[in-house]
């Protein structure tokens, strides 16, 4: 075994038991003597390797993200001087450093007006902030692309990538407290106590997951991923986009059809592949087919998608296209599918203006044994409204 290889294990277990000191509570000071965390010098790797080891002890995930928060603090210092990249300009990481410096400067103007909003109250001040927060709202498409299309990357490359799920957790507090302090400055009286305790995590996690992204994750995937890796994930982004770059379309090649293309022979009639593709994108919902390995086979492209997909989910394990808190009801879903308990599970939400039906069924073949989950999502907010009656012929 190599000096390096040995060393690389020692620096993870140090990393692993300190982490986990923290978690039960243990003494800050004494676990930094104790594992000699501030004489190392550890790598980004070390990092993502020790958070899979996490895992494995603790299932707590509030409790890895606090520990994991003081474990940067404690870090910051050496990743900072580590060996910095240049990245294409043209590169998706590229792109998403962009971004986050974007938004940096976003939050320091923001700042400013939060500084005046807590000397003096004004409604033009909290109207601009209003603005400036929901601004702040389509800054998170960044987590988008990173969940759809860079964590896909990263699982089929990857033997390690539990951080991953710790990334996403505070994706989620992000959205969630940006759209609380949105909330808040709407809502008569003004709470600016409260306001101030949810815009502070807004600027704290904004800044610590930029953080980690350009001090760890990006600079292993520049060190692990094949060129055709980065120019396959670019050319997934298509209607997604950053709130602060503006993406260089990537020319992608065309798909050459038949104009003598086979029909498929069907229980019911027959048709082309293209016609087959057509109909699924014309229907007027958003459609996920995991087959009964739990791996994501099919999407449907919509006009209007109401949830993001990329071609990068296909053959992903639909556990890690949700977040970690979710995954027990993903589970859930498919065991009572599996087991015939259920065949339906149907949730709703609000997403602003719209109203949206989440429904997924049990796929069964003829014998009724289990193949999968389709997925169905639809806007449902004008269909609320439908009264009387329209008859064909009033059309």
């Amino acid at each position: 075994m190599s000096e390096f290889t040995q060393n690389y294990k020692q620096r993870v277990e140090k990393l692993t038991n300190y982490t986990i000191g923290l978690i039960e509570g243990k003494n800050g000071l004494a676990l930094l003597k104790e594992f000699q965390i501030l004489e190392t010098s550890f790598l980004p790797q070390d990092i993502i390797q020790a958070f899979d080891n996490i895992f494995e002890k603790v299932k707590d995930i509030e409790k890895i993200k606090t520990a994991s928060n003081k474990l940067f603090n404690i870090l910051y210092k050496n990743l900072s001087k580590l060996k910095k990249y240049n990245y294409p300009k043209s590169s998706l990481i590229n792109y998403l450093i962009e971004d986050n410096t974007g938004v940096k400067k976003h939050l320091a103007h923001t700042g400013k007006n939060i500084k005046l909003i807590n000397q003096k109250q004004s409604n033009d001040v909290l109207s601009i902030l209003i603005k400036n927060f929901v601004e702040l709202e389509g800054f998170t498409s960044h987590y988008t692309i990173i969940e759809n299309i860079i964590f896909p990357a990263i699982e089929k490359k990857w033997g390690n990538y539990q951080c991953l799920k710790l990334m996403w957790s505070f994706h989620d507090d992000i959205r969630k407290n940006i759209k609380k302090s949105v909330e808040i400055l709407k809502t008569e009286p003004f709470d600016l106590q409260l306001f101030n305790k949810f815009s502070s995590k807004v600027y704290f996690n904004i800044n610590t997951i930029a953080f980690r992204e350009e001090s760890v994750l990006f600079p292993v995937m520049y060190e692990t991923f094949e060129k055709d890796t980065f120019q396959q994930m670019l050319s997934q982004i298509d209607e997604l986009n950053l709130q602060y770059v503006n993406i260089k379309p990537v020319d992608k090649k065309p798909e050459h059809s038949s104009t003598k293309e086979k029909l498929i022979k069907l229980s019911t009639g027959e048709m082309s592949l293209e016609q087959i593709e057509l109909v699924f994108n014309h229907l007027p919902v958003d459609i996920t087919f995991v087959d009964e390995n739990e791996k994501v086979k099919f999407f449907s492209t919509p006009r209007h998608r109401i949830f993001p997909r990329t071609t990068g989910i296909i053959g992903r394990t639909v556990q890690n296209c949700h977040p970690h808190e979710s995954v027990e009801i993903v589970n859930k879903i498919i065991n009572s599918f599996k087991t015939g308990e259920k065949d339906v599970a149907s949730f709703w939400i609000k997403m602003k203006d719209n109203f949206v039906l989440i429904q997924y069924f049990a796929v069964r073949d003829k014998n009724n044994n289990y193949k999968g989950v389709l997925e169905v999502s639809q806007e449902i907010s004008e269909i609320q409204k439908i009264e009387g009656e329209r008859r064909l012929l009033d059309w």
